[in-house]
């Protein structure tokens, strides 16, 4: 009997990046971890707790909804039935979901709950039967559709990362679009590992100065990789010429959605001064430049913008301002987001970094066997 070959498809790489996110937000601090001595599944018949607010509730519940969604979508395009897709999505959610309740035993700020292990089931649940409806009713077959036309077949991870860059700039930067710069962070985390590094990695943060040609260089480079990777994913020159312009759509409205969320909606467009508007323009013109490379080409000028920038970023001092400014986001009303925003920030240039150099590896890889 011939096998039916299985759709290639985003929604499995979309589902295990939901569970990342969803261990994040169970686990976060990851700090002062303690043993009270009970069974980490107490939870389970322990009183109801009378301090569930809606927004506790509504958050619990929206929250495994795209797991749900994916894991359940991934399945069915995996060949899977619409039962055994639907069992699995809410299976799996369920089990992920009791064991971050009892690993929160462990950690004093947060409280485990039998009503969030109940509507994270229940939200999984929901995101699982959107997945089959919209699947059966074929309203999902456009994006099938565009897919197959628009993008390359190991576009995936690509996909992923294209997705989360927007999100990364919503935490504040020194520098527009300027991703990575966790040298300071770093430091503070080995200075009481190391004595005396914290010394050296000072020296190190204030080796440049960040001039204004400076800046245009780092504002280059920061547009510049996010467009690279959109290239590589798409297959068309005029669907690469769409992929150039989106990314700098999505730089300049995520990055005043971050303005505004800090500074307040008068201080949106504040930050594009002259060498914030030319350095996006010569990203643009350096994209042109390569529209028509393939693929693994692409990737490698990408690594090494990504390269260069981290270089650059990580090489100059922050300033006081900045710092008022991260009180300001960790301290205010976004102390919600603090914790996943500016991990997602200082690290999505090193996943991509290793995204990139591996998918460069293997390109050469499979030419060498041939």
């Amino acid at each position: 009997m011939p096998m039916v070959a299985r759709r290639r498809t985003t929604a499995w790489a979309l589902s295990w990046l939901c569970v990342l996110v969803i261990a994040y937000a169970s686990l976060y601090p990851f700090d002062d971890w303690r043993n009270q001595d009970i069974a980490p599944w107490f939870f389970v018949g322990a009183p109801w707790s009378a301090y569930n607010t809606w927004f506790d509730i509504f958050s619990n519940l929206l929250g495994y909804l795209p797991l749900g969604f994916w894991w359940c979508l991934a399945a069915v395009r995996s060949q899977w039935s619409r039962i055994q897709a639907l069992s699995l999505a809410v299976a799996c959610a369920c089990l992920l979901s009791f064991g971050m309740e009892c690993l929160q035993t462990y950690l004093p700020t947060r409280v485990p709950s039998q009503l969030d292990w109940l509507l994270n089931t229940s939200g999984a649940l929901c995101g699982a039967g959107l997945a089959l409806v919209l699947e059966k009713r074929g309203w999902l077959y456009h994006w099938s559709q565009f897919r197959r036309q628009w993008l390359t077949p190991d576009a995936s991870g690509s996909l992923v990362l294209l997705v989360l860059w927007p999100l990364a700039l919503l935490y504040p930067v020194t520098v527009p679009f300027g991703l990575g710069h966790v040298s300071e962070r770093l430091g503070k985390m080995l200075q009481d590992m190391l004595p005396g590094f914290e010394n050296h990695l000072a020296e190190f943060n204030d080796a440049l100065t960040m001039t204004p040609s400076l800046e245009m260089l780092c504002v280059t480079l920061g547009v510049l990789v996010p467009g690279l990777l959109a290239l590589s994913v798409c297959q068309r020159f005029s669907q690469r010429l769409s992929g150039v312009w989106m990314v700098l759509a999505l730089a300049v409205l995520a990055s005043g959605l971050s303005a505004t969320l800090t500074y307040g909606p008068e201080h949106a467009w504040h930050w594009l001064v002259p060498q914030v508007w030319g350095g996006m323009g010569c990203a643009v013109l350096l994209c042109m430049s390569v529209i028509k490379w393939q693929e693994h080409r692409l990737l490698m000028l990408l690594w090494l913008a990504q390269c260069a920038l981290l270089l650059l970023l990580n090489m100059s001092p922050g300033s006081t301002y900045f710092e008022q400014t991260m009180q300001t986001w960790e301290q205010g009303r976004f102390i919600r987001f603090h914790g996943l925003t500016p991990w997602l920030s200082g690290w999505w240039p090193w996943l991509l970094l290793v995204w990139s150099g591996w998918r460069v590896l293997r390109h050469r890889s499979t030419n060498h066997r041939a």
